[in-house]
């Protein structure tokens, strides 16, 4: 069965930078190393558009940006996942829980912005993503603020 996490983090920085520095190729490499050092994707951010979140072995997750308001918000509508290059988006493993989302909101609050994750996870997940989230928003705000 799903559940929503959420996560929060408060940076001071401008709301366009927080943004270019999260989804942008070097920033997101960094802060996601949290989840899996190497880390990195493939595709677009555009609405509509396919991407792949990818490990160094090129094994990751498939999906479709659900949503994309500039600098607001951004939906990640995870589909499925990629093993030694092969994309599965049918295999009742994967239909047990794709759909998943991933949704990223960015507010103005006094002295920067606010970055509001909702993230849908599986139970053998759901310990990874309380400790890995948590460290990869740091890892966000240190980049976003300059510390190194």
């Amino acid at each position: 069965m799903k559940k929503t996490l959420t996560f929060t983090v408060k940076i001071q920085a401008p709301r366009q930078l927080v943004w270019e520095k999260m989804l942008g190729k070097e920033g997101f490499e960094k802060w996601t190393a949290a989840f899996c050092e190497g880390s990195t994707f493939s595709g677009s951010w555009d609405k509509g558009a396919k991407i792949q979140f990818l490990a160094p072995d090129g094994d990751g997750m498939t999906a479709v940006i659900a949503e994309n308001r500039l600098y607001e918000h951004v939906s990640i509508r995870h589909l499925g996942e990629i093993r030694k290059g092969v994309e599965d988006t049918t295999s009742e493993k994967v239909r047990a829980w794709a759909p998943a989302y991933e949704n990223y909101t960015f507010s103005d609050i006094e002295g920067g912005m606010l970055v509001t994750v909702h993230l849908d996870t599986i139970p053998e997940y759901e310990d990874f993503m309380k400790e890995a989230f948590p460290k990869a928003l740091d890892s966000l705000k240190a980049l976003c603020e300059g510390e190194p």
